[in-house]
């Protein structure tokens, strides 16, 4: 990664990896008793050796408690005779919970991280897109006007071979260099840190995907 004028917002597949694991060990320091990011490796193919980036973030089974509240938590499916605590919502037992999984893919074409979805209910049944944007955020229909790059798609997990949603990683390095470039030289090893933790507090708001404050606490020098 070159200085502050050069750099043009995006990541090589190596810093990706580097990044991945600030991400997964920060949330896990702020976020102690909720679902961690997990780094999923690719398969070990056949014909080469695996590159440290082949495979994936993900943070699974997110219970969206409220479809039409803009609140994520973990939690149990409406009916399980589970406990509630102070991190999960009370609601009346006639609401439906919905359940989603993240995960975060590196774009070889763009050089930049992916945000790919899907949500289902507690029965298992996949939520299509209409389901989906029902539990969106209200500011979200709004992003999705103004920013070329929150607009939703539904694509084949290149891992998974299955069809997830995904936020379209066009603009995502311009914006990503405006985040960073407060006019002063960066440091390099600190933009890495820092990228994925910057990039999931813009992303995770289209998709109600909450990013703690504490994530952001230490500044990029």
């Amino acid at each position: 990664m070159g200085s502050s004028c050069s750099w043009d917002g995006t990541l090589s597949s190596d810093e990706f990896h580097v990044a991945t694991i600030a991400l997964s060990e920060r949330w896990r320091e702020i976020n102690p008793t909720s679902p961690p990011w997990t780094w999923i490796p690719s398969p070990r193919l056949p014909w080469g050796a695996p590159k440290k980036a082949d495979g994936y973030l993900s943070l699974e089974s997110v219970y969206h408690l409220n479809p039409k509240e803009e609140h994520y938590s973990e939690g149990s499916c409406i009916g399980e005779e589970e406990p509630l605590d102070d991190a999960t919502l009370v609601q009346s037992y006639n609401q439906e919970s919905h359940v989603y999984d993240f995960h975060i893919l590196y774009s070889a074409s763009y050089r930049v991280p992916v945000l790919y979805f899907r949500g289902y209910r507690c029965d298992g049944q996949p939520m299509v897109l209409e389901d989906i944007e029902n539990d969106l955020p209200s500011i979200s229909s709004k992003q999705m006007k103004e920013f070329k790059w929150a607009f939703i798609t539904q694509e084949e997990h290149p891992y998974l071979n299955q069809p997830w949603f995904t936020l379209h990683p066009c603009g995502t390095s311009d914006w990503m260099k405006l985040l960073f470039d407060g006019g002063t030289p960066l440091n390099g090893d600190a933009v890495i840190q820092k990228y994925l933790s910057s990039w999931l507090s813009v992303v995770g708001q289209v998709i109600g995907l909450r990013t703690p404050l504490e994530m952001l606490s230490k500044s990029v020098q």
